[in-house]
């Protein structure tokens, strides 16, 4: 069993059903499963004549394209291994990983792409041919190591008849135990590492975790996450051969919403991040409505807060509540989950990070089966996810099918399960102290399971969790969430480990206080002035209090109160190693980064003067000077009354 098995069978079963659309120009073409199979074996095919060895490692670079999933599976068809990338990694980061695992070929989807590539290649030993996508801006390269996607697949389908009885006995060659597939982590504390993972890690998740939320070949997924994450590889490949559902693939990062409201997926994911800038939006638009609209927008949101979340899990709910939130439905929810593309979502997941509890009941008050899943790319996703009807913002449900759970003494999560990663490529060291002998995985995060109903909960990064120096507990990701619920924070670090209280980083989020700006007519030249303007940082504030108000009705967790912050002049942006390329937050660089910052939270200064270097899109260095007030917040007397013990 292998993917391109599972190709050939969905070619031959669902012959005519939609297996790929894509938007190009404005229109969505679409291709069948038996039209799929076609390109992907003219591209296989066309590998082969390039000199494609079993066993070559094949990167892949661009957004997502259905001509880039078919080259995933087309490298497996040949006995290779696909490596895709994050799309907006610097030609440095791309240097690690094609160096690291020696890729002969590489294939990108655009100009952009083949430049960081081409600038980097003389660190590439191996490497040897590139195919490209997109021709435009090409036509002048040198094209001795270069070729057009198109031609590759021409030249294959020319190639038949001498390659064919090669292909075939490739594919033949596969099973459960073959490489299906090389995902880098996205490096956290350190380099990326290379996940290994098999096709039976592949199609096994798939299978139970289509079987659990009743996938079926009726759905449609939009593919719109990055290709080099594991959620969407298990998603729009591994599930979508499974089930032969559509996977559909948005024109650009611009027309995302468009498309996604379009398309009406039946099935969808997004990492909390999404979430919280799709309400954002939402919040923008309703201060900028009329005083009718905003009052039945605030009316009928309060009453599905209070009753929408038991409606969906088809709770006992008084007729006049039913009849009240159908009338909500009629005017505010209906509408508001067609303008977000939500009308027709079935399933709804949402992992990566923890999720904001506010955020998270907005979306199921609505009406909407969002729910939480908790993975990694070492599980090839699923460790826990939430059964319908058990779902709560405070848990990530209960363990996946035929996933094991265990909580360490430290209260770290370890699991077993099918999915388990073969190994680090080129890193039995790393290998062996994640995965042990008997197949348990040390997962990093800390966290307990409720004896009563088996649900799993995590408190944070089992690295990241702590104690404050009165001994009560630091766990900084349950205060940022929180503080990210408001659309004018767009990431928060909160610092306090060993320490006897807690401080934080605030970044505004630009596109709603630029609105908030706009709308009082508050003229500001950069990013730096607005986010220091005094009833900027007065808002902040406020926003900080109420968290700490929230946080102080925490018994276990009161001691994170945030005493004092600062907005930051500048965002925190992957291109300068704060955040790894699925935006988390690297915690250990921002302190080492922003040292002075942190001394100044901690030492009664009123403000601090800073320095911190920045790169620029077209990856050159500079540097930002600038002077940040230290703002103090007031804490709630739980805080001081567990202080003072």
């Amino acid at each position: 069993m292998s993917i391109p098995a599972l190709l050939h069978r969905n070619a031959t079963q669902f012959a005519d059903a939609p297996a790929y659309r894509e938007k190009e120009f404005g229109i969505w073409q679409s291709w069948t499963w038996a039209e799929t199979e076609k390109e992907i074996e003219a591209l296989a095919l066309g590998l082969i004549n390039l000199g494609v060895n079993e066993g070559d490692f094949i990167a892949i670079i661009g957004r997502n394209r259905p001509y880039l999933y078919w080259s995933m599976v087309a490298a497996q068809s040949v006995g290779a291994i696909p490596v895709p990338l994050y799309q907006d990694a610097v030609a440095e980061e791309m240097a690690y990983v094609l160096g690291h695992c020696g890729a002969r070929f590489v294939i990108v989807s655009d100009q952009e792409q083949v430049d960081k590539v081409i600038e980097v290649q003389d660190q590439l030993h191996q490497f040897e041919h590139m195919i490209y996508l997109d021709p435009r801006g090409l036509r002048k390269y040198d094209h001795s190591h270069l070729h057009q996607f198109s031609h590759v697949q021409k030249q294959g389908r020319a190639a038949y008849d001498e390659f064919i009885n090669e292909l075939k006995a490739r594919r033949e060659k596969l099973d459960y135990d073959s490489t299906c597939v090389m995902l880098y982590t996205s490096g956290t504390t350190g380099k990326p590492k290379g996940v290994v993972l098999s096709n039976r890690n592949i199609i096994e998740t798939a299978k139970s975790s289509s079987e659990f939320d009743h996938l079926k070949r009726e759905d449609d997924i939009l593919a719109y996450l990055p290709m080099a994450w594991v959620g969407d590889f298990i998603f729009s490949v591994g599930q979508a051969y499974w089930t032969g559902f559509c996977v559909n693939c948005p024109e650009s990062a611009d027309t995302m919403m468009t498309d996604l409201r379009e398309i009406g997926p039946s099935y969808y994911f997004a990492p909390p991040r999404v979430f919280e800038t799709q309400l954002t939006n939402v919040m923008i638009r309703m201060e900028d409505a009329s005083r009718m609209k905003k009052w039945l927008f605030d009316t009928f949101m309060a009453h599905a807060r209070k009753v929408g979340p038991a409606i969906l899990d088809g709770k006992q709910v008084s007729g006049m509540d039913r009849f009240k939130y159908w009338l909500g439905h009629l005017f505010v929810y209906g509408p508001l989950k067609n303008t977000l593309g939500f009308s027709k979502v079935r399933v709804g997941y949402t992992a990566g990070e923890a999720i904001g509890p506010e955020i998270f009941d907005f979306y199921r008050s609505l009406g909407i089966n969002l729910k939480q899943l908790y993975g990694q790319t070492e599980a090839t996703v699923f460790i826990t996810a939430q059964p319908d009807g058990e779902v709560r913002s405070d848990t990530v449900g209960v363990p996946s099918p035929n996933v094991e759970l265990r909580i360490a003494e430290n209260g770290e999560v370890f699991y077993r399960s099918p999915g388990v990663f073969v190994e680090y490529y080129k890193n039995a060291e790393s290998t062996a102290g994640t995965k042990d002998a008997e197949g348990w995985v040390a997962t990093g995060d800390a966290g307990f399971i409720e004896p009563d109903t088996g649900h799993l909960r995590i408190i944070d990064r089992a690295k990241d969790v702590g104690q404050m120096a009165n001994g009560s507990l630091f766990a900084p990701k349950y205060v940022e969430n929180k503080l990210k619920f408001y659309p004018n924070i767009l990431e928060a670090v909160v610092f306090g480990n060993g320490r006897e209280e807690c401080v934080a980083f605030i970044n505004i989020d630009l596109t709603a206080v630029g609105n908030w700006a706009e709308r009082n007519n508050i003229a500001y030249a950069s990013y730096q002035e607005l986010a220091g303007h005094p009833q900027v940082m007065a808002t902040i504030q406020d926003h900080v209090e109420e968290v700490n108000r929230s946080v102080a009705e925490d018994e276990m967790l009161s001691g994170c109160q945030v005493h004092r912050f600062v907005v930051l002049h500048k965002e925190l942006d992957a291109d300068d190693g704060e955040l790894t390329r699925t935006r988390k937050v690297r915690r250990r660089i921002i302190e080492e980064k922003y040292a002075d910052i942190i001394a100044a939270l901690y030492d009664g200064s009123k403000e601090v003067s800073t320095r911190t270097e920045v790169t620029y899109e077209d990856g050159r260095k500079g540097h930002i000077n600038a002077t940040l007030e230290v703002r103090e917040a007031a804490v709630s007397a739980v805080a001081a009354k567990l202080a003072a013990e």
